[in-house]
C-alpha cells in the first residue's frame, strides 16, 4: 500500500534522505524546501510521485498555503514530517538578537505552524500521523547550543501536549530523537563571534569540538532514516522514540539526575501545601 507523506526541510539530511527512501520503495512525497530545484534529480526520476513546494516554515502564511495545497493535490496525507530546522553555535552571550530569533521561530514557531495548518485536514480524514524532528538535545543540554536547546525543548512541550489533544480523533504523534549524525547539520551552524570572556570554559569547549570535527558523531545516518519509516510501518506511536546510542545514553542521564533532584526536595515540596500530608 502506497503512503503518502508530508516533509519540511527536504534539501538536505533527514528530509533528503527519507524523501530519497520513500521515493524509491513507491511512496508518495510531499517535499517542502526554501529551493525546489534542489531536487530536481528526484522529480527526473520518480516523476509526479514527488511534489515539491518551496517553503521557508518561518513565513506562516505561506505555510498555511503551502499545507492547504499539498492535501488538496494529494487528497490525503498520512504522515506529516516536521524535519526544517537548524542550529546555532553560541554562549548565552554570544548570539545576537538576530541569530536568537531565526532558530526559534524555524525550530519552534515554524514546526508550530505546520502542525496547526495539517491539523484540520488530519481530523477531517479521521486517520494519519506527525513525527516531530527534534533531538536528543531536547530532553538534554550541551554548552553553547542553549538557543537550539530552548527551541527543542519548546517544540517538545508543545508536541506532548498536541499528542494528547488529538488522540480521541485517531491521530498520534511521536517526537522523533535522533541523535549525531554526519548529516549537514554540523556544517550548517550559525556560528557567532566568540567572546574572550568564555576561553577555557564548557562552552568553548562545545565550540572547538563543532569547529575541529571533533564532536562524537556515532550513527548511521542511513539507519536512523529507516528507523523511522520503519516506526510509521510497524503502526506504534510512541510519544518519543531516542534514536542512537548517544540519545539514549545522553537522556537517560539527563532524566535520572532530574528525578533524583525532584526527590531531594519531597519535603519541602509538600511543606508549602495548604493541609500539610501525615
Amino acid at each position: 500500500m502506497t503512503t503518502t507523506w508530508f516533509i519540511t526541510g527536504t534539501s538536505s539530511g533527514f528530509g533528503r534522505l527519507l524523501t530519497e527512501h520513500l521515493l524509491a520503495r513507491g511512496d508518495r512525497v510531499a517535499a517542502t524546501l526554501r529551493r525546489p530545484e534542489a531536487l530536481d534529480d528526484l522529480r527526473a526520476e520518480h516523476g509526479d510521485r514527488l511534489w515539491t513546494a518551496p517553503l521557508d516554515v518561518t513565513d506562516t502564511e505561506r505555510v498555511r498555503r503551502v499545507v492547504d495545497e499539498a492535501f488538496e493535490t494529494l487528497g490525503t496525507i498520512d504522515v506529516v514530517v516536521n524535519n526544517a530546522g537548524y542550529g546555532v553555535l553560541a554562549s548565552v552571550e554570544e548570539a545576537s538578537d538576530g541569530q536568537i530569533r531565526r532558530v526559534i521561530d524555524t525550530n519552534l514557531l515554524g514546526s508550530i505552524q505546520v502542525i496547526r495548518a495539517a491539523l484540520p485536514h488530519l481530523r477531517a480524514q479521521a486517520r494519519g500521523r506527525i513525527l516531530q524532528v527534534s533531538t536528543a538535545g531536547g530532553q538534554t543540554t550541551y554548552p553553547s547550543l542553549g538557543y537550539y536547546h530552548a527551541s527543542k525543548w519548546g517544540i517538545e512541550g508543545f508536541c506532548e501536549t498536541v499528542a494528547r489533544e488529538i488522540a480521541p480523533f485517531g491521530l498520534a504523534l511521536t517526537i522523533i530523537e535522533p541523535g549525531a549524525a554526519p548529516t549537514s547539520f554540523g556544517t550548517s551552524l550559525d556560528i557567532a563571534p566568540p567572546l574572550p570572556e568564555y576561553e577555557n570554559t564548557p562552552a568553548a569547549d562545545t565550540r572547538q569540538a563543532f569547529l575541529g570535527g571533533h564532536f562524537p558523531v556515532p550513527n548511521n545516518a542511513e539507519k536512523l532514516t529507516e528507523a523511522m519509516i520503519d516506526l510509521v510501518d510497524s503502526g506504534a506511536t510512541p510519544l518519543r522514540l531516542p534514536l542512537g546510542p548517544d540519545t539514549y545514553e545522553d537522556v537517560r542521564a539527563a532524566l535520572t539526575g532530574r528525578l533524583a533532584e525532584h526527590e531531594a526536595h519531597r519535603d519541602v515540596a509538600h511543606s508549602v501545601a495548604a493541609t500539610p500530608a501525615r
